[in-house]
């Protein structure tokens, strides 16, 4: 749990996932969880720019709604028949109280969401607002793939032309790869056991990054992200969304070897911290409870590590869109949603309730944090130019003083 120097990267071992506290969604799953969105109650729907939309466009959302209501209903129920989750395999709308709403509503679904990857130009040009609102509410988990990579443009990378020959090098990090894979979902099925299918294409795919990109080479943390989209996607266009995430969302420096980024991230969070939740911030600095003691994988993982898949996916959908805006979005919405408890406890209590009793809060209804981490006072441009700047000369002259005592 706690970040304790270990190798060059300065990572201690990561949080296991608290995905693997129950069965996770499996590459080809068709499960609701990775659906479904929505509670019953209006409250818990993530939008923010809706007063901005047409009525037509507003219908739509309230149909999404109610489809989301379905599934999270739907998904109760076969829990309670069968005292465990669907398998993977299953139908959506098979033996399902609801199946024959779901069904149509399903249906519009597809269409909608047919139309948009087949309009996407004009949809990322004429109706974005639209857009960012249905994405914040969950990309069906049958379109993620091809809808990740048309978000972050990988659909057509050179890149990708060099991946077969990339496998037929070596790669230094090879023994610090294959260390590591098998710590990696090490419940999900497709990553079970040491030869298992997900093992080997997470291998290549970690390998073949090492080797464009030598300057950060490997480090612990981004299987979790090379994961999550290998079991959306084949893993030639997994590495190419990667190398885009990696380049274009900031996940490169925080990978660096010197994790520079990550310190600035922490930094900018805590800054959060104590001008939003200033009673939280004075009791963690009374326990000695540092921000990257819980923070530092939230944002290396980007909380694949912290809540189980269908929970993370969907934070992962709008960090696809919006960036790791979304990440200090959701952590401090964890922190206003738990302060009550967390003020009470020393720090071992703190390091618990981190690890085992935050993960599991949102699994019936992932909107209700999404809805709240909207909610939550974010600066970017404070961010960006202030905090930058700030923290640029805070290490500036840590460096200098370490020339001074050499």
């Amino acid at each position: 749990f706690q970040v304790r120097p270990r190798n060059p990267r300065g990572l201690g071992t990561l949080p296991a996932p608290a995905a693997m506290a129950s069965p996770a969604v499996s590459p080809d799953s068709s499960s609701h969880e990775a659906l479904s969105s929505v509670n019953s109650a209006p409250a818990c729907s993530p939008t923010s720019d809706s007063e901005n939309l047409s009525p037509d466009e507003l219908e739509l959302l309230a149909k999404l709604e109610e489809q989301n209501r379905l599934l999270e209903a739907d998904s109760k129920s076969m829990r309670s028949m069968n005292g465990s989750r669907r398998n993977s395999g299953s139908s959506l709308v098979s033996s399902s109280s609801a199946s024959s709403n779901l069904s149509h509503l399903e249906e519009d679904t597809w269409i909608l969401w047919g139309r948009i990857v087949n309009e996407w130009d004009e949809w990322r040009k004429k109706k974005e607002k639209l857009l960012k609102e249905l994405i914040r509410k969950g990309i069906p988990h049958h379109f993620r793939a091809i809808v990740w990579q048309l978000l972050c443009s990988a659909t057509d990378m050179p890149v990708k032309n060099q991946y077969s020959e990339l496998l037929k090098m070596s790669s230094p990090c090879e023994k610090l790869i294959r260390r590591d894979i098998a710590r990696t979902y090490p419940e999900h099925e497709f990553f079970k056991g040491q030869d298992s299918l997900g093992q080997e294409v997470l291998f290549n795919v970690m390998k073949a990054y090492s080797l464009v990109d030598r300057e950060v080479g490997y480090c612990q943390g981004s299987a979790f992200i090379v994961g999550l989209l290998l079991m959306q996607m084949p893993e030639e266009e997994a590495f190419c969304v990667f190398v885009r995430l990696m380049q274009e969302y900031r996940l490169r420096e925080l990978f660096k070897p010197s994790m520079a980024e990550l310190g600035l991230c922490i930094y900018q969070f805590e800054y959060m911290l104590q001008e939003q939740l200033p009673e939280l911030n004075i009791h963690f600095r009374s326990q000695s409870f540092l921000t990257s003691m819980y923070a530092s994988s939230w944002f290396l993982t980007l909380f694949l590590t912290t809540f189980p898949l269908p929970v993370a996916t969907r934070v992962f959908d709008i960090f696809m869109y919006e960036g790791l805006e979304i990440v200090f979005r959701v952590g401090m919405a964890l922190l206003q949603f738990n302060q009550a408890e967390l003020v009470q406890l020393d720090m071992e209590g703190m390091s618990q309730y981190f690890q085992k009793v935050i993960p599991h809060q949102f699994d019936s209804c992932p909107d209700k944090l999404i809805l709240r981490a909207f909610q939550v006072k974010y600066n970017p441009k404070k961010m960006k130019s202030r905090l930058e700047k700030e923290y640029a000369a805070i290490k500036n002259k840590e460096m200098e003083e370490q020339i001074e005592i050499k």
